[in-house]
């Protein structure tokens, strides 16, 4: 009897443990500005803003299609979701972000050098439950102020 409950206890203790250990998120897709359900803030809405995602965790690779008023480029960048120091360059300069998980939500903080001087940027990526949505929260800082914005992506 003692036996049997101590087997119960043990296997009570790993499924909780196996619910705190769930799967990362899989931002793997094609993504499209929701432009009516973004905030771009101070920033100008873009015309265009696409994003083509391949995560394998811990890799990470960002292709991103801007246009607006600037006109029209694309940004490539390479993560690693491990803690790591990643570099990439951009129209904007050098960039150097290192990225984590808090749960399930993937943190990015970025510091980017360039003509206009460092940017600072911290991203929130959270994936919705039915994985077609994603929305990133930004934090910026820079020398041309300080702002938020709010991007919400549809899966395509």
């Amino acid at each position: 009897m003692k036996t049997a409950k101590l087997l119960v206890m043990a296997v009570v203790v790993l499924i909780l443990c196996a619910g705190l250990a769930q799967a990362k998120p899989n931002f793997t897709g094609d993504w499209k500005a929701n432009v009516a359900k973004s905030d771009y803030g101070q920033m100008p809405t873009p015309d265009k803003f696409d994003m083509k995602i391949v995560h394998n965790d811990p890799e990470l690779k960002v292709a991103t299609t801007i246009a607006g008023e600037f006109g029209e480029f694309t940004l490539d960048f390479a993560y690693t979701t491990d803690g790591k120091e990643c570099a990439n360059t951009s129209p904007m300069g050098q960039s150097k972000s290192v990225l984590s998980w808090d749960g399930d939500v993937l943190v990015i903080e970025s510091k980017i050098s360039g003509d206009n001087g460092e940017m600072t940027m911290s991203d929130r990526w959270s994936l919705s439950e039915d994985g077609k949505t994603l929305t990133m929260k930004r934090h910026f800082t820079g020398g041309f102020g300080e702002g938020e914005q709010t991007m919400v992506m549809d899966k395509q």
